[in-house]
């Protein structure tokens, strides 16, 4: 073998053993620049099983249990200012209990807790087809439709179909909040709408006069649509309906005189005179002869 060679190798490897030895004594000497960061731990309540909107909290309801990390904003760390309100939003076991999710002390459970102030539920009896079969649940968001005849317009275009209220929030649907054993919603009879005192009485009116179907829409589309409605007529002539067509003849406020015009006078159409025929007559010996002719004139003579 090479000398040479072999000098190289021999000087190769102490050169990498000097090299590994100077980088282990290295790693072993630093000193430890990065500590775990201790874990903040906070005690919360939190929910002891899933909680149902409505109801009313009770002590066994919750527990007061260690949290690891940051605490979520508006948890709730003491159990006496949860016991005895309301669940507005769906609590599932061992979740914080948060302000915004319950309603406010004194309030209670049930539909009512769920009302925010200066709003009103009005319920509305459904079934499958105006209730969009069943899907229309707590939290989506709905236009209201009426369909009927109109007092004072035009009797010949039918049934007329107007977009009474749009972007409706549904508070409730009948009184289960559940859904069935495979997973679909349960058809309901009564759907509670959140609206203002003003919605509150249109949406009267128009349940005890009208037909009314809930048209469910994407709760993201707040963007209110601008309509005219429509009518059975014009479902086959292809027009489009008319603010006039509708319009009611209202009567004038009370207190106010109503302006009575005085009806405008009758011309009595003037036979034109009546034509006196001319009379001739003939007597021939005993006989005596009458001849009747038209008188052009109209004078008689």
């Amino acid at each position: 073998m090479n000398k040479r060679f072999v000098g190289v190798l021999l000087f190769a490897f102490v050169v990498a053993s000097g090299a590994s030895l100077l980088l282990y004594r290295l790693l072993i000497n630093r000193p430890a620049t990065t500590r775990a960061a201790p874990q903040v731990t906070a005690r919360v309540v939190l929910a002891a099983h899933d909680l149902e909107v409505g109801t009313v909290l009770k002590e066994e309801d919750i527990k007061l249990s260690d949290w690891g990390g940051a605490i979520p904003a508006g948890a709730i760390t003491k159990m006496q200012d949860v016991v005895g309100r309301g669940v507005t939003t769906a609590i599932y076991a061992k979740e914080p209990l948060i302000e915004s999710r319950l309603a406010p002390k004194g309030a209670g459970g049930g539909l009512a807790s769920m009302i925010p102030p200066g709003m009103r539920a009005v319920a509305i009896r459904v079934n499958d087809v105006v209730g969009v079969a069943g899907f229309v649940v707590a939290g989506m968001r709905v236009d209201v439709l009426i369909s009927g005849q109109s007092p004072g317009g035009d009797g010949g275009l039918g049934t007329v179909t107007k977009t009474l209220l749009q972007n409706l929030e549904v508070l409730s649907a009948g009184q289960d909040f559940k859904k069935d054993a495979e997973g679909k919603p349960i058809m309901v009879q009564v759907v509670n709408l959140l609206a203002t005192p003003e919605q509150a009485e249109e949406l009267s009116l128009a349940n005890s006069s009208t037909s009314i179907q809930l048209v469910l829409r994407n709760p993201l589309d707040r963007e209110v649509a601008k309509t005219t409605g429509t009518a059975v007529r014009l479902l086959f002539d292809g027009t489009k309906l008319k603010s006039g067509d509708m319009q009611a003849r209202v009567p004038p406020p009370r207190g106010e005189q109503a302006d009575v015009r005085p009806p405008a006078p009758r011309t009595i159409p003037v036979a034109p005179p009546r034509e006196t025929p001319f009379v001739m007559e003939i007597i021939s010996g005993t006989k005596k002869v009458e001849t009747t002719f038209n008188n052009p004139g109209g004078s008689g003579k």
